[in-house]
């Protein structure tokens, strides 16, 4: 089994039949130390079985609660959001399974985009995403992203 039929296979055991993989339930992560704070009726991520479900972030500095400056640094602090949440439940950047990532102008920021994941994943692989160009974000801001993660839990 793939990691994505494994995940469609967990959520849907967890959804239809209450299966072991969900005993604990969905696990709510409001926020993590270090991390964004959500404002608003949203939580930083969830945890259903072996998986790790990130919210949409952003290029805000947990520090100062405000947007970084620059493209390319904004779009990496998106990333390092992401991936505290992530490595708060167990899971690094090469455990992620599926990225979404919304970009205010697709044609200017899908390049930015590349160049910060190689950054941050080195020479791959990298985990399956869609870029979508949307018309707003939240803040006018040029990007987001959300991520699932294979986080198996201890036994």
């Amino acid at each position: 089994m793939t990691v994505d039929s494994r995940l469609l296979a967990t959520v849907l055991a967890c959804v239809l039949i209450g299966s072991p993989a969900c005993a604990d339930g969905v696990k709510i992560i409001p926020s993590v130390n270090g991390g964004v704070k959500p404002t608003g009726s949203w939580s930083a991520g969830a945890r259903a079985g072996d998986f790790v479900f990130v919210g949409g972030m952003r290029g805000i500095d947990p520090a100062t609660n405000k947007l970084v400056d620059g493209e390319e640094a904004r779009i990496r602090q998106m990333f390092v959001n992401m991936q505290q949440v992530a490595a708060a439940e167990g899971a690094s950047l090469k455990d992620a399974v599926r990225l979404t990532i919304y970009v205010s102008d697709v044609v200017r920021l899908r390049p930015v985009v590349n160049k910060v994941q190689e950054d941050l994943w080195g020479k791959g692989p990298y985990p399956p995403r869609t870029v979508l160009e949307v018309r707003k974000l939240d803040q006018d801001d040029i990007a987001e992203v959300d991520g699932t993660f294979y986080a198996p839990l201890k036994k």
